[in-house]
């Protein structure tokens, strides 16, 4: 078990007020103690930051770009340090902690590599411009460029700690931003481990530092502290309301990925492939991570004609998953992140189950002891005004509910306060993609879970602010300057 410190311009700094527990969620026992952040260390880190903005902001991006190929380059290296650190933390299976954490996050590492390299000046066409009382007139010339922020705050989700700090710090890098991390206090171990590993790949001191804490004291001092010139927040829409008030006080920048409530929208139409394609895609709430992502399909939403169908093909599939240890390879649900989010997810099941819907698999605690473990659970029956249905659970719980006709299909997706993935199935693309048109969504997956890399990722309503997601993540962590110069 490691004790770490503060990663504070390129050293490791004792906590003055020590440290906290992180607790494997499948075993219940202690895996490492992460740093207890005070206010002045958070402003020590932010004060590192600041004094290497200048320096790295003018490195060639060549050289940014080198250095990210390295961080992937070492990242490949050593994931067989850091993913059985990842697991004990996360309580991630191997399929989740080797394959779609550490392999996305070396990914986006070497995508932002040659985002460093992208074209960051985009030239206007000249304008003849009369006189006046200002300037003489003229042919003039002009020019946008993308300049870099400045010190961006990254505070990231539990679930996918890694991939998620990656996919902010790598584009935020390339565009020559400085660095101030806040992972989420349940498992912070493998971010803190980013730090000397960037400085073994050649990063600056200071370019990258991170801070933690149990509580909410690290992160609010961060998103209020006056150095600090963009917060990039991924999280609860409850948690982001606060900081977009604390950092509209100060006209701070915001990038904000909040929460989701997936609505899949399976057609009359589907035919058997489709079908299929639709059991697995709402099968994955229970098979990725046990439903701890944003942008799991916990909706369904089955035209009567096919609800039944739907229904049971959807029982067999989470009568069919293995529940255990994440360590053990032929695990595909592992436990939840705490007990009291296990806690929270029961009293959602608990709550449908009063209100008179129908548990069709699930809906217990499957005896697994110890460990924060929740059965896939499978909910018919439940009308759209439910809390079940309409609010974020963040566990392995699928709701669905039948339709007579697409209007009403669109008015029960559109019908809570997340937009961030919705997803359409039907045999004929080219009417879902109509449909699509209709969903105030800011993503939306035809007959298919699975996302394209470089489209703008964010979402709708008070499902966050902003895009990040290829290219335009680097247009997220910039600036734009208009220059202007006369013939």
């Amino acid at each position: 078990m490691t004790t770490y410190g503060h990663w504070t311009a390129g050293a490791w700094r004792a906590p003055e007020k020590g440290h906290y527990p992180i607790v494997n969620p499948a075993t219940e026992e202690v895996v490492g103690e992460a740093p207890e952040s005070t206010p002045a260390e958070v402003a020590d880190a932010v004060a590192a930051a600041q004094a290497a903005r200048s320096g790295w902001s003018r490195t060639d991006p060549r050289e940014r770009a080198a250095v990210l190929d390295r961080i992937a380059d070492l990242l490949s290296e050593r994931r067989g340090e850091l993913v059985p650190l990842l697991q004990a933390e996360t309580g991630a299976t191997l399929r989740v902690a080797k394959s779609l954490q550490m392999t996305p996050a070396v990914d986006r590492f070497r995508r932002y590599a040659r985002g460093a390299l992208e074209p960051d000046v985009v030239p206007l066409a000249p304008s003849p411009v009369p006189a006046g009382p200002p300037a003489p007139g003229g042919l003039m010339n002009a020019a946008a460029v993308r300049r870099p922020v400045g010190v961006v705050g990254c505070i990231t989700s539990y679930n996918f700690p890694v991939v998620n700090l990656a996919g902010k710090v790598g584009p935020a890098l390339a565009m020559g931003n400085t660095v101030v991390a806040k992972p989420a206090p349940q498992d912070p171990l493998c971010c803190l481990e980013l730090g000397p590993l960037f400085q073994e790949a050649g990063l600056p001191d200071g370019v990258f530092n991170v801070v933690t804490g149990s509580g909410a004291d690290a992160g609010e001092a961060l998103v209020a502290h006056p150095g600090v010139d963009m917060i990039s927040f991924t999280g609860s829409t409850g948690v982001g309301r606060k900081i977009a008030e604390t950092a509209g006080r100060s006209m701070k920048r915001t990038l904000m990925e909040l929460g989701g409530k997936g609505a899949a929208i399976v057609l009359e139409d589907a035919d058997d492939k489709v079908l299929e394609s639709a059991i697995g895609a709402v099968g994955s709430v229970w098979s990725f991570h046990s439903g701890q992502f944003c942008t799991a399909p916990t909706r369904a939403l089955v035209h009567r004609s096919l609800y039944e169908r739907v229904v049971t093909g959807l029982q067999r599939y989470a009568g069919a998953l293995t529940i255990g240890s994440p360590v053990d390879n032929s695990t595909i649900v592992g436990p939840l992140i705490s007990a009291a989010q296990r806690d929270r997810v029961e009293a959602y099941i608990a709550g449908a189950r009063d209100q008179g819907a129908r548990i069709v698999a699930g809906g217990s605690r499957p005896a697994m002891r110890p460990g924060f473990y929740v059965a896939p659970t499978l909910i018919a029956d439940a009308t759209p005004e439910m809390a079940v249905a309409r609010e974020e659970i963040f566990g392995p719980v699928v709701v669905v509910m039948p339709f007579d006709d697409e209007d009403e299909a669109v008015r029960i997706a559109n019908g809570t306060s997340y937009g961030l993935y919705d997803y359409v199935f039907s045999a004929d693309t080219g009417r879902a993609w109509a449909l699509a048109a209709r969903l105030h969504s800011g993503n939306v997956g035809i007959n298919t879970v699975r996302r394209h890399p470089e489209t703008p990722f964010g979402g709708f309503k008070k499902s966050g602010i902003g895009r990040d997601g290829g290219s335009f993540a680097l247009h997220a962590y910039s600036e734009l300057q208009s220059l202007v110069w006369p013939s």
